[in-house]
């Protein structure tokens, strides 16, 4: 696969834009980091924070990635050393991370942020990856700044290095002394469904080339990140479609047909950017059907309290029915409920069972 890149000193640009059209739309969700999901009142010293305060992003490892912008507070002792001074690229936020020192002793040295794509890469598209980048005042310089694509989730109990093999890679130091802001860029073909990306060094130590670039640098090296883009490179490849496929299904009152990739905030009712994929070819399905009358149901797992399963599936499928009503579907054609944890698909002794009873189904009651 061949991967190249650019390292540009930024100068004034804006941040990538989400636009509908092909040849705009990034698909990465929140990428200037400017929504939250909880207010960012301080810095935490566990990978969770992260994911906890920063909506759709998460920290890959239990290392803790650091959150930036308005009213976050930055303890004393670090903010002597400079962290907090650098300004965002691009709106009021940004993430920092630590991205080199475990052969110094440096807690939490290699951190990773993570976050589920919009939309699944399509096989044989090629796609430009970048984001923008500064470093701590004394931080040393490195390279290996990367970025990677999974199927699935990474998510590690431990604060270890991840070392998988990143589609796009830097391999020359990026030195962005005096707050310059530098944008990495690169372009890829993909060859799975990926959805998720991370972005960190995905080489330990031994294999990290570094530069001191003033005397009197720390002995780690931390980064700041912001205005991260993916997205689609012309020629546009059509996306095949399964022969599982929503728009494939037969439309039978009665028959429970599964709306698949359907996510959620955890234990809310918030849908996910990755949910709109499979919402909108249902869209599509009401809007070739004018007189069909659907019901969506929730379901759950059995963890947690009875009642409270049935009100969160209730509130979920409501949020579909929302999403459908916002698109013009009138309100007499929709119907919705919950059904909470007693109509189980698979068994809830494990992980993979209580993942397949948490979904969202759709009935025909009339076509």
């Amino acid at each position: 696969m061949k991967i190249w890149f650019y390292i540009l000193i930024a100068a004034l640009m804006p941040g990538a834009a989400f636009s509908q059209q092909p040849t705009l739309q990034n698909i990465v969700p929140n990428p200037g980091f400017e929504r939250y999901a909880n207010a960012p009142i301080g810095w935490a010293y566990k990978g969770s924070y992260f994911g906890e305060v920063m909506k759709y992003w998460f920290s890959a490892t239990t290392a803790s990635p650091d959150v930036y912008g308005p009213n976050v507070k930055v303890p004393a002792d670090w903010a002597d050393k400079g962290f907090g001074d650098q300004k965002p690229h691009g709106g009021k936020s940004m993430a920092g991370l630590t991205l080199y020192g475990c052969i110094n002793g440096k807690p939490h040295c290699r951190e990773y942020i993570e976050i589920q794509l919009a939309e699944p890469l399509v096989p044989g598209q090629t796609y430009l990856v970048e984001y923008w980048v500064t470093h701590l005042e004394k931080s040393l310089q490195i390279n290996n700044l990367g970025a990677y694509f999974s199927e699935t989730r990474i998510e590690r109990k431990t604060d270890e290095v991840l070392t998988p093999e990143p589609q796009f890679i830097v391999k020359d130091i990026v030195a962005a002394p005096n707050g310059k802001w530098v944008k990495v860029s690169g372009t890829f073909k993909a060859n799975k469904e990926y959805e998720y990306l991370m972005l960190g060094n995905f080489r330990d130590d031994q294999h990290t080339q570094f530069k001191a670039y003033r005397d009197d640098c720390f002995n780690y090296a931390y980064y700041y990140v912001d205005d991260v883009l993916v997205k689609k490179v012309p020629p546009f490849l059509l996306v095949p479609v399964k022969p599982d496929d929503l728009t494939r299904q037969k439309l039978e009152p009665g028959k429970p047909i599964l709306l698949k990739n359907i996510y959620f905030e955890f234990d809310k009712d918030e849908l996910m950017p990755r949910s709109y994929v499979e919402l909108n070819k249902l869209l599509k399905i009401m809007l070739g059907n004018p007189n069909m009358v659907i019901e969506i149901i929730g379901h759950t797992d059995n963890i947690g309290d009875d009642d409270y399963n049935k009100y969160l599936s209730r509130c979920r499928a409501k949020s579909v029915v929302t999403f459908l009503l916002e698109n013009k579907i009138k309100p007499a054609r929709l119907r919705y409920r919950g059904a909470g944890e007693h109509q189980p698909v698979a068994t809830n002794e494990t992980d993979e069972g209580r993942a397949q009873n948490r979904r969202v189904e759709f009935v025909v009651v009339r076509k």
